[in-house]
Order: structure tokens, then sequence, then C-alpha cells
């Protein structure tokens, strides 16, 4: 038992801070770190190993040779070299035998560590590669760890490499870790994978795997160990994500089947186009579950341009047929206008019921946003609330306590990583006496091991092919230090503009030269509500501006009418640029990616993107879905200063090379921090992630799921298995509660 002298145990060893364990330096530098507690320094893994291999002798160091040595410091002194660094050199032997040690820093603070470690007298092992100098060999900044007596056996351990800084080295922290780590118990540590799951899969005790990934004697021995604790962290998760999913799959919901000779089968006859194998397989889907008593919950991920939108409007129609209502949830304004027309497009007569020429049977639609008019607010409102309309399109307006639904059968959620779950259930509890059906879009491909991480408690259907007749889309990527390829590149937007066609140009800043303006992971930027998801590079280069860059092209491609777009606009300026771009009064768009999702501009032939090694891969394959959309071919032109060979001209390198958003974005998983793209909202989790790896352990994420809903399946609420059911409450603190249920 870890305590302290004279104080009471506590009842949760894991739980107490580490000021009560350790020195009061010691945990304050800890602290900075992360951990706080006995549990927290338990669960802070070494980051890497260093294999020191047997113990050189003095006598028998090589020039060139990578060896361990143990050895005594003689002498260590600290001083300032000629070029004003800090030297820190000190000398150890064996008694007979002398080496130099050398470590140098800008700072002499910054080696106070070492050479309060290299006392004379003191024992330690050093790792590192022998060289000469001044006809001497030395260790130039040698791994080190000072020796207690009898530890000669354990200097020739792997030895762990903790995440450091500079008020407390990797080895202090290692010591510290033994403090803790050196006295506990099996019953003083909780093992959140139930007997039968760890057995089945040959894992070690928890107990066992902590010691053995802090203090292995073999690489073996911490191998073991963190396959342990990695299918520990994605069994957790799991657990949660199937006990979250069994207690939605007890709640009650309206059926809504397929009714012979409605609205559905009046939209299907009248399509013209052909639904693709994906669409029908994936429609199938959707009616099966929409005619059963189980609220369906599920994610419909698709490519650019595979007719997600047709999918959902066909299990709206469903619904409406069956009785009852849905609303379509959008981030924007923009998108939600775009929504209404495209819907409105599709369904002709269809949504015209109650007015003259309205097809037989027809329902209405109804779009709730913040900046409409009194007199359409309050005909939106009167419509949705007495079921006049079938279907509700709207932004967070929707979620207004105004709003009421007569019979709301549906939900479907577009672009739902921009929703908070507040939200969301804001709009589910508007269904009167049941819980609707969910469907959740979104346009992003996503890798399976996101999916089953992120969205691990809905069904997934995914649409894969395009529909016939869509462009071929040709993407280039142009030098911004080039003039000639630049002028072409705006003699392509020209072309496209004076032939009928439409141009994007995005640009990642509002306003140039600023600083307030640049968009955040959130989307929000400078009161918008729709910028980018910039990536944090080069952030000494000037980026180009929607300001800047529409007033050059006004002059530029002058009489051509130039458009603007982006977040900080009024609504109503927004829905005019839009109009007037679609239309073709002015055929050249300006904008931030307030137009990256949704919008639907089948004349769009031409996106020149500007410092598009700012945007990441998914993001700019989202840009790049905005044209070609028509018969016509489109043209994707990606302006980038990125240096030859770096990771954002990779980046760039790889979406001009295909347009299979799958790919890229496994692409983009690989090349991004895993924070980046489990998104900022989910942060909180994907700090608690040690060892997991999304783009790395999918067979392990799979595995842990299999389990976890056999478990669930079992013990539905975890009444059996109370350090699962602690851990996950661990896991749900803060702002991880926020990212589970973005699902």
């Amino acid at each position: 038992m870890v305590r302290l002298e004279g104080q009471v145990d506590e009842p949760d060893l894991l739980a107490r801070p580490l000021a009560r364990v350790v020195a009061p330096g010691t945990a304050r530098a800890l602290a900075a770190l992360g951990p706080r507690t006995v549990g927290d320094l338990l669960r802070y893994y070494p980051r890497r190993y260093d294999d020191k291999g047997t113990a050189t002798d003095l006598a028998g160091l090589v020039e060139g040779e990578h060896v361990t040595v143990i050895a005594q410091v003689d002498r260590a002194v600290l001083r300032s070299t000629r070029t004003g660094k800090a030297l820190l050199e000190a000398v150890v032997g064996d008694g007979v035998h002398e080496l130099r040690i050398t470590f140098f820093a800008g700072h002499p603070a910054k080696l106070a560590h070492h050479r309060a470690a290299l006392q004379h007298g003191q024992r330690a092992y050093f790792t590192g590669v022998v060289s000469r100098y001044n006809g001497q060999l030395q260790l130039t900044h040698p791994q080190f760890e000072p020796l207690e007596d009898g530890d000669d056996e354990r200097a020739t351990w792997p030895a762990p490499v903790y995440g450091a800084s500079a008020a407390i080295s990797s080895w202090q922290i290692a010591k510290a870790v033994h403090t803790v780590l050196d006295p506990i118990t099996t019953d003083e540590v909780p093992d959140p994978l139930p007997d039968e799951v760890r057995a089945e899969r040959g894992y070690l005790p928890l107990v066992d795997a902590l010691r053995q990934v802090h203090e292995p004697h073999t690489a073996d021995q911490w191998r073991a160990a963190q396959a342990r604790l990695r299918f520990e962290e994605a069994f957790v998760l799991q657990a949660e994500l199937a006990r979250r999913h069994a207690r939605a799959a007890e709640q009650l919901a309206v059926a809504r089947p397929r009714r012979t000779g409605g609205l559905l089968d009046a939209f299907d006859a009248r399509l013209p186009f052909a639904l693709t194998d994906g669409q029908r397989a994936v429609g199938q889907e959707l009616s099966a579950e929409l005619g059963r008593t189980v609220p369906m919950q599920r994610l419909l991920q698709g490519e650019v341009g595979s007719g997600k939108t047709v999918v959902a409007l066909r299990a709206m129609l469903q619904v409406v047929d069956a009785g009852g209502q849905a609303a379509l949830l959008a981030p924007t304004e923009v998108l939600a206008a775009q929504h209404l027309g495209t819907l409105r497009a599709l369904l002709g007569d269809l949504a015209e019921g109650g007015e003259l020429g309205g097809a037989e049977g027809a329902t209405r639609l109804a779009l709730l946003t913040g900046s409409q008019s009194a007199a359409s607010r309050r005909r939106a409102l009167a419509d949705a609330a007495g079921g006049a309309a079938g279907i509700v399109v709207g932004t967070h307006a929707l979620l207004s306590e105004q709003v009421q639904l007569a019979d709301l059968g549906l939900v479907v959620v577009d672009e739902q990583h921009r929703f908070g779950v507040d939200q969301r259930n804001a709009l589910r509890d508007k269904a009167r006496g049941s819980v609707p059906h969910t469907l959740v879009m979104t346009a992003t491909p996503i890798p399976r091991t996101v999916a089953m991480t992120v969205f691990g408690d809905l069904e997934t259907s995914t649409l894969t092919q395009v529909p016939a007749g869509r462009a071929e889309v040709v993407t280039h990527v142009v030098p911004a230090d080039r003039p000639a390829w630049m002028e072409r590149t705006w003699q392509r937007v020209r072309d496209a503009a004076t032939d009928g066609g439409r141009a994007f140009v995005v640009a990642p800043r509002i306003d140039p030269d600023t600083t307030s303006d640049a968009a955040g992971p959130d989307g929000v930027s400078g009161g918008g509500d729709d910028e980018a998801d910039l990536l944090l590079v080069d952030t000494r280069r000037a980026l180009s501006s929607v300001v800047e860059v529409a007033a050059q092209l006004g002059e530029r491609l002058a009489p051509v009418p130039v458009a603007v777009l982006h977040g900080r606009m009024p609504p109503e300026d927004k829905e005019r640029a839009f109009a007037d771009f679609a239309s073709g009064r002015a055929p050249v768009l300006v904008s931030t990616t307030v137009i990256e999702v949704g919008v639907d501009v089948p004349a769009a032939t031409v996106m020149v993107v500007l410092d598009a090694d700012r945007f990441g891969l998914s993001q700019l394959h989202q840009l790049r879905g905005r044209i070609g959309r028509g018969d016509r071919p489109g043209l994707c032109l990606l302006v980038s200063a990125a240096p030859e060979g770096s990771d954002a001209a990779e980046r760039l390198a790889a979406l001009a090379a295909t347009r299979d958003g799958f790919e890229l974005a496994q692409r983009d998983l690989e090349l991004r921090r895993e924070g980046d793209v489990l998104g900022a909202a989910q942060s909180g989790v994907a700090s608690s992630l040690r060892l997991l790896r999304v783009t790395r352990d999918g067979a392990v994420i799979e595995r842990a799921r299999t389990a976890a809903r056999r478990l669930v399946a079992q013990d539905p609420e975890l009444a059996g298995h109370p350090a699962l059911r602690a851990a996950i409450e661990s896991l749900l603190v803060g702002d991880r509660e926020e990212y589970l249920d973005k699902a």
C-alpha cells in the first residue's frame, strides 16, 4: 500500500493525489504534464523504450559503437562555451578507466536536472554512441539513469522514455512511477477487463500489465503489456457505445412502414434517373428499419455526389406516407436553403399540398431559419404544428421552444459534427410520446476504424457509387510562386465565366492581414458559422483573404461580375450572393468554405483553392465535390506554396492523384494528428486514448467491439462489472461525454 507515515489510508488508492505520495516539487512538475493522481501516473505510459542491451566494460569501448556502460561519477562541471552555450561535462569511471560524458544546451537551466543527478560518487548507467574528442572517448547526450545499490541487473532492462519537460526528466518520472508501482497490489487496481474477456484473448491482468509497461525486463514484456492496455482502451469505449446502443434499442418508436400508392411510389415513378445499386440497397435498409418499433439509428456516409439526399428524401417520404413528419437539420442557413431548393426541385408538385396545381396527396415543405421574415416564420410554424408540412427543413431555429411538430417520426441530421448533443436531443424531444427514428448524414468519407470509434453506437450505411452522367474532374497543383501558372489559373476562371459556367474561388481568411478571422476547428471564424478547418502550418506566411481576392478579381476579370460569400455576412446578403452565382448573374464566387458541403450548382466547372496546403485532405475533397456535378467536365486548381517533399505537398499530390474519397480519408488519417481527425469537440477522448490509434488498430477495435457487444447483451447495465462501469465513468469526465454524444 502506498502511504505517507501517520496518514490514514484512503479508500481509493488510484484517486490519491500525487502530492501525498511523491515530493511536492515532483508532484507539481508531473501535474504540468497531466498526471495529478496515482491512477493518472500509472496510466502515463512511456513514449518509447531504449534497448540498452548488455553492459559494456569501459576497457572494451570502440568508437562508433552504441553501448551501455555502468560507471561512477568522479566529477561534473557546468560551464559556458566560447559560443555562449551551456556545457555539462562529467567524467565517470570504474576505478581503472574513465569516460567523458557531455551535454549541450542553450541555457544552463536546461541542464540543471542532469547536473543535480550527476553528483560525485553517484553510480548510473549511460547509453549512447561512443565518439572521440581531443583523443578521449566520450558519450554525447547519452540516455542515463542513476542507480541504487544492487541495481546493476536493472541497468540492462529496456529503458522507458517518458514525455518529459524542463521541470522533470524522463528518469525522474520513472523513479516516481517506481515509488507508486512497487508496493501496489492487485486488489488496489480494479481491472476493467472482465476475467472471461481477458482469458479469451490471453491478456495480462492489469497490475501485471502496468508493471511490465513501466518496468519491463525484456522487449517482449512491454509489447505484451501494451497489447493488453491498447485492447482495454478500445474495450471500455466500445462497451459504453454498446450500452447506449442497447438502451436506444429498448425505446419505442412508431413504426412507419412503406405504404403502396403513396408519395414515395409517386416520387420513384417520376425520378428522371435510375437509382444506383448502392442507393437501392441502402434505401431497403432504411425502409425496413423505419417499419419497426425499434428506433432507427443509422449513419449514412457517402462519396461526394453519391446521392445521399435522394436516399434521405425517400426515407422522409416513407414517414410522411405513414402519417408522420420528418425534420432535416442543417448547420448553416446557406445549406438549409440549398436543401429546401433541392427537395422542391426533386418533388415538384408533390411538395405543393393544398396549393393550386399540387399533386393528389401532396405534402408541403417548411423552412425555419433565424433570419426569415416574421410572416414566413408564422406560416412555417403553423404548417409544422398542424402537420400540413410533412418535411420541415431548418437550422438551429428548429430547436426553438416555439417550434412544435404534429407527429415527428424521423430526424435527419446533416453534417452532424456541427451539432452538440443537447441540440439534437432538443429536436428529438419534439416527438410526442415516442422516440423518432434518426438518420445521421455525413459527406466526409469516414474510414471504418473512425466510424467504429466515433459513431460506434450507430449502424453504418455507405454509398460508394456516383450516379451515371457525372462529369470527370481533373485536379492540378499550381505553384503559387510561378506568375505564369497563376496567370493561367485566372484565365481558366475567366473562360468558365464567359462560357456559361461558374467558378468558385476559395480563400482561407475573410479579411487580409489579421488573425481574428483565422478559421478554427469548430468552423467558427470571426463570428461566422462556416469557415475552414485550417491546419496549423507555416503561420508566418500571409494567407489569401476573401475581401482582398474579390477586389483583385473584380479588376482582373472586369466586366465579369464577382460575388462574395462568407460567414460574417448577414443572411439575406448570403442568400443574394449565392442566388446571383447560381443564376449566372455573378458567375465567379469568392468564398470561404461555406460552400464546402451540400452546395449543388450543376453549371460550376472550376474550383480554385488558394493556400490549399492549409486545408485537410477530406476538406479539399469536399470542396472539389462542388464542381463537375453536371454534364460538363470540372477543373480543380490547388494553389500552394508548400515546399516539395513536405507533408502538405504530399497531401495535395494525393488529392490530385485520386477522386476516391475513402482512400483520401484514410490518407488524411495517416497524415494528420489523431485529434484533428476526431475533431476539436472530441479532444477529450482523443487525449484519453493513450495507446490506441485509429490509424493502426482497426483489428483491435473490431475485436473489442465484438466482445463489448456480447458482454452488454448479457449484462446491459454492467451491474456485474463494477470496474468496467467505473472506467466508463472516468472516460466520460468533462467534455469526453460530448465526444461520445457526437454519435
